[in-house]
């Protein structure tokens, strides 16, 4: 008698076993499903990926496989040597301890230090997550599987810590070579990635689709992220910073971040599973944050940073941010495309917020920026594009050229009289001076600037003036094109501002007031 035909389910089932038999037989390869995972979204499976991590480490090295299945974990803790592979379909999912029903929790955060007023809890504190590394070198994890943190919380800072509960995807303390590639993140928690004094550091094709920060890359040197994208509509998407969470002030640099998507205009979720639903305009409680931003935590600074071949669309604009009392100098950024920016297309603050030890926390220095090859289409028009640094600290040797921003116009006669004030403590942020005067570019406390090739468009009438210059000292426009009828430049208490072939002004000095 014939043998009865195999089912189309007990063949896959079969295949798939045959797939994880065939890993076990690989050297180097210690597949999760054979220390007792079982990949079915209802068991717990932290302690046989736990085994297989340093049945991996004690080999002295090797790759960690995650067939397809969904895995419910607390707490993955990363070695040195081992990769983590996550197969097509396979799903790291973050357990809820609070629903799960499942024995233990997170890992606790670390003991409370000294530092920590100087940044945010979450900054402070790596053990609390889904995975995470502390002082390990040659680690990786790539795709195309899935971390999903359905269980992470969004913040649980000070007085709201809960026992057992975490709330971050991946956490890297104090590690080097490290690679993360070509998987996703759902819902990530605080952090989707936080690394904090990671040297050696590539992130590549990474996808992203969460309900707080991307990427935060704090106190890191040597770092590529590269095809990665983001769409984080209540925070920042790729977010450099430089805290003082390691105890002591360490620089962001050598940093690359290219060929990048970042946006906060879809809802949760939608990225990923390709229905791309945008949140409604007027959404409530939508920030559409979504940005790519230098700070705000900048004790340590920042330097050697390219930003290139970067699209943001329905999110906030480009920031730069020091206000911790560091460098922030050597910063390229070009060929970036904007579309439906709700704030600042550019964002360039020096402050004076000096979150850190009062005894060597001083104002610090934005210096030497080179912004080109920059196109925004219709932006939001309270607030422009806004350069400022503080009294008797001015932001320093800044090249703007080949830049085109399109905004919605509307502006009045009353805002164009707005005086913004200082504010020089407060959190960095385009709307900390509320509307602003000018529609193209507001200058404040700025030495030695130059724009060229730029062009300021307003889909509707704007009353203010196209460039608004406070307290700026050598600037040079050169071929400028503002829109039509509108005053080209303000000036107070401003000296050696030239302009050549800037529409409706002379060739040569321009004088005070508005031109």
């Amino acid at each position: 008698m014939a043998a009865p035909a195999m089912t189309a389910e007990g063949s896959g089932e079969q295949e798939h076993a045959n797939n994880v038999a065939a890993k076990a037989s690989e050297p180097g390869v210690f597949p999760v499903r054979a220390f007792g995972a079982t990949g079915d979204g209802a068991n717990g499976d932290t302690s046989a990926i736990n085994r297989a991590i340093e049945a991996a480490a004690a080999s002295g090295g090797g790759r960690v496989y995650f067939a397809a299945g969904r895995y419910l974990c607390y707490s993955i803790r990363l070695k040195s040597d081992v990769s983590l592979h996550l197969d097509q379909g396979a799903v790291i999912v973050a357990a809820d301890p609070l629903l799960e029903g499942q024995a233990g929790g997170y890992d606790e955060s670390e003991a409370a230090q000294p530092w920590e007023a100087y940044q945010d809890y979450g900054h402070s504190h790596w053990h609390n997550s889904l995975i995470w590394g502390e002082g390990l070198h040659d680690i990786s994890i790539y795709g195309p599987g899935r971390i999903w943190g359905r269980g992470l919380v969004r913040d649980n800072g000070p007085g709201k810590r809960t026992s057992g509960v975490a709330n971050k995807s991946i956490s890297l303390k104090n590690c080097r070579n490290v690679v993360l590639k070509d998987f996703q993140i759902l819902q990530g928690g605080w952090f989707g990635i936080l690394a904090t004094g990671v040297d050696n550091l590539v992130i590549d094709g990474l996808t992203i689709d969460t309900n707080r920060d991307g990427l935060d890359i704090d106190c890191c040197r040597n770092v590529r992220i590269a095809n990665c994208a983001v769409n984080s509509p209540w925070d920042d998407a790729i977010v450099p910073k430089s805290s003082y969470a390691l105890g002591y002030a360490r620089p962001t640099e050598n940093l690359e971040i290219t060929n990048c998507y970042v946006t906060g205009a879809y809802e949760l979720g939608t990225m990923l599973d390709g229905t791309w639903r945008k949140f409604a305009e007027r959404a409530e409680n939508v920030w559409r944050t979504g940005r790519i931003k230098l700070g705000t935590e900048s004790n340590g600074g920042f330097r050697n940073i390219t930003i290139s071949n970067c699209v943001f669309e329905g999110c906030q604009g480009l920031a730069l941010e020091t206000v911790d009392g560091a460098l922030l100098e050597d910063v390229t950024i070009t060929n970036i495309t904007m579309r439906d920016i709700v704030s600042a297309p550019i964002f360039l603050r020096l402050g004076s917020r000096l979150r850190g030890p009062a005894e060597s926390t001083k104002t610090g220095a934005l210096r030497r920026v080179v912004l080109s090859n920059i196109v925004c289409s219709n932006a939001d028009s309270e607030f422009g594009c806004i350069i400022t640094g503080v009294p008797d600290h001015a932001v320093e040797d800044v090249k703007i050229h080949d830049v085109y921003i399109q905004h919605r116009g509307g502006g009045t006669r009353e805002q164009a009289a707005i005086v913004p004030p200082e504010n020089e403590q407060r959190y960095p942020e385009p709307n900390m001076f509320g509307t602003m005067p000018s529609q193209g570019f507001y200058l404040r406390h700025v030495k030695n600037i130059e724009m060229s090739d730029v062009e300021i468009a307003a889909i509707s009438e704007d009353a203010r003036s196209a460039f608004v210059l406070n307290d700026v000292e050598g600037a040079d426009f050169f071929h400028v094109k503002t829109p039509p009828g509108a005053n080209v430049f303000e000036l107070r208490d401003c000296k050696d501002v030239n302009a050549m072939w800037v529409r409706g002004v002379s060739d040569g000095p321009v004088n005070p007031g508005s031109v």
